[in-house]
């Protein structure tokens, strides 16, 4: 079996990390894996191809800042990756970030409808049905049930800073999307499952396979010699994020620090050097790191995992933390609060910052050590990273005794 993914990155970020351990499962049953990305890949065990260039992600980028048109933008690099992909004659093309300022959708989508390749889409956004907005729960709106117009999240991700084109896009891209004969939709979470069934994707078969993780990299790891590296004791609270803005709750972490003992420090893994330099007393900042072992004792030896996160599918974060035995006290945020169950976290309203601290004094009343068999149990039950990769290569097979069928 030959898979080819998309992505926009391979190998960094969440859904980068996703593609390429999907590629190395592939390899080690046996298959043939490979990946094209658009941004960024730090090394990959399977056969990468890169789209595009500086120069065609910057045209993109001001493309998109100029007239709202992101994912209409590198037409020639996506008709080069569309020759690669002839040449592989993948029996799946596995979609995952189409945008990131590196591919020209219809071009790739035309391509897709005049093959029989059977094609997965996991959806780690809302991207592909608003007609701008990765995130629509950003500003509460919800026109995408019917039409997007005059976007209330112009200036979020992909930001456009003249023209509002939501509404175009929107039509465009339910065109685009819809009509492929042979596309299975998965959804890392049964909140993002709801909202594609609600949207003009809602025709497809939709799936729910869960994000996984590597239990043997993420596991309860105790290295006193780290914590004295970082000058701390064994009374901290944790935050992880890829990129740390407003939505991911850096305010509110700074907020949460007027809210709980100073004996109590807050250490933020994935800050840029300008976020740390800003950082007031009490919270240490730390620059993303791609070690996973040290990552893992930092999961490992928090009293809690806090994670105040605006908007989110999926994370991978609250996982890792559970893996690692720590308890998970997150917002009420699209699919965040479904890694979790009673016995091994909480639960937050959206921006109560008094919740969070509250939920830290609970935690840390009955000790960390209280919950972290719990969180493990459920970490090796739910989110295995071999057991849900089984799940795509399960479906991949499906996907292709079906398409033969039909044939």
């Amino acid at each position: 079996m030959i898979v080819l993914q998309i992505n926009t990155s391979v190998n960094i970020g969440s859904t980068g990390r996703i593609a390429e351990d999907l590629g190395r499962i592939l390899i080690t049953s046996g298959h043939e894996s490979y990946i094209a990305f658009g941004r960024q890949a730090y090394g990959s065990n399977s056969n990468v191809i890169k789209i595009g260039c500086k120069v065609d992600h910057a045209l993109h980028v001001i493309q998109s800042r100029l007239l709202d048109r992101h994912g209409f933008g590198s037409t020639i690099a996506t008709k080069l990756l569309v020759k690669h992909i002839e040449k592989i004659n993948p029996d799946i093309v596995h979609l995952h970030n189409i945008h990131g300022y590196y591919l020209h959708v219809l071009v790739l989508f035309d391509y897709l409808k005049s093959k029989d390749y059977p094609v997965i889409w996991t959806f780690h956004d809302c991207w592909p049905f608003t007609g701008h907005c990765s995130y629509f729960d950003a500003v509460n709106c919800y026109k995408w049930q019917s039409i997007c117009n005059d976007c209330p999240n112009k200036h979020g991700y992909p930001t456009s800073w003249f023209l509002d084109n939501s509404s175009r896009n929107f039509l465009q891209k339910e065109k685009i999307f819809n009509g492929l004969n042979n596309m299975i939709l998965v959804s890392p979470s049964q909140w993002m499952a709801q909202h594609l069934r609600n949207s003009f994707l809602g025709n497809y078969n939709i799936k729910v396979i869960n994000n996984g993780i590597d239990l043997k990299q993420f596991r309860p790891v105790y290295d006193k010699e780290l914590l004295s590296e970082y000058n701390l004791n064994d009374q901290y609270v944790l935050g992880v994020a890829s990129t740390w803005d407003k939505r991911k709750g850096l305010e509110d972490f700074i907020k949460l620090r007027n809210l709980i003992p100073a004996g109590i420090i807050i250490i933020l893994i994935g800050l840029s050097s300008k976020q740390i330099n800003k950082l007031p007393n009490g919270i240490i900042g730390i620059k993303r790191t791609r070690d996973i072992a040290e990552l893992a004792q930092l999961y490992s030896q928090a009293v809690a995992f806090i994670n105040p996160t605006y908007v989110d599918n999926f994370p991978t974060t609250n996982i890792e933390a559970l893996a690692c035995g720590t308890p998970v006290i997150t917002y009420d945020t699209g699919g965040s609060p479904e890694a979790i169950d009673d016995t091994t976290g909480f639960i937050v309203k959206k921006g109560d910052i008094e919740g969070l601290a509250n939920a830290i004094y609970k935690v840390f009343e009955g000790g960390s050590i209280f919950y972290q068999n719990a969180c493990r149990l459920r970490a090796e039950k739910l989110f295995s990273r071999d057991e849900r990769f089984g799940d795509y290569l399960e479906l991949y097979q499906n996907a292709i005794s079906n398409n033969n069928e039909s044939l």
